[in-house]
């Protein structure tokens, strides 16, 4: 595939606060990398681990799309909305954040560790009403296979943004292949590995590996690790 951009895990901008310890996809806060400042509209794609009862004192966000995704322990959110919650594996969690919210999230475990997906994404529409929503999936619907979690429209599977994009997770047998198919022309993907080995359109991945794709109708994915877990992030490539 000629337009591609690859991203190996160990080039990621990385911060440890201590209790934070975080890897940087994008540039953020003191990463900043000028050649690495988004993807199409994804603009942060942060690999956090959140040390136990530690975590993200209440700050603000505004016009910005914002999904986080739980990889292991839990995660409690607290907003300006009145909303509280508790997220674990198997959640997806979005805020619009709009016209402005304010917002924390603590890791509330006294005896492990949280890890999560922090991603941004830049809206279609600026200035909306803040919302916040989560759901929980079953893993087992993305067993050798391709679940949405993510799409711009309310009535679809996933929850929902103010954007184009949708958004996939796999977990795969070994040797086990499938075709991942555009939605919308002119979107490129972003694939992110969270576990294993994988092959994306004959380029090589491996653990937290991120590889940028566009210009395509299609491309082909292979598992090459047993449980090999997959994160696909299809944007529109214009801001």
């Amino acid at each position: 595939m000629e337009n591609t951009v690859l991203h190996k895990a160990g080039t990621r901008g990385h911060a440890n606060h201590g209790w934070l310890d975080s890897h940087h996809t994008f540039s953020f806060a003191n990463y900043n990398n000028p050649d690495r400042m988004h993807f199409g509209v994804l603009r942060v794609l942060n690999d956090d681990r959140v040390d136990a009862g530690k975590g993200f004192g209440t700050h603000p966000h505004d016009n910005m799309e914002i999904i986080s995704i739980p990889l292991e322990g839990d995660l409690e959110h607290k907003d300006s909305m009145g909303n509280t919650a508790v997220i674990k594996r198997g959640d997806i969690q979005v805020m619009s954040a709009g016209t402005g919210i304010q917002h924390s999230e603590y890791n509330r475990n006294a005896d492990r560790l949280t890890k999560f997906l922090q991603i941004w994404v830049f809206p279609n529409k600026r200035n909306v009403t803040p919302r916040y929503d989560q759901i929980t999936l079953k893993e087992a619907d993305r067993q050798n296979k391709l679940q949405q979690i993510l799409s711009p429209n309310a009535d679809d599977a996933g929850v929902w943004i103010h954007q184009d994009a949708w958004f996939n997770l796999g977990t795969f047998d070994k040797d086990f292949t499938t075709t991942y198919n555009i939605n919308q022309k002119g979107n490129g993907v972003y694939v992110f590995v969270i576990k294993g080995d994988v092959t994306v359109g004959g380029i090589a991945l491996n653990e937290r590996d991120g590889l940028g794709v566009w210009d395509v109708d299609t491309f082909s994915l292979q598992a090459n690790s047993q449980d090999a877990e997959v994160l696909l992030m299809e944007v529109p490539m214009t801001l």
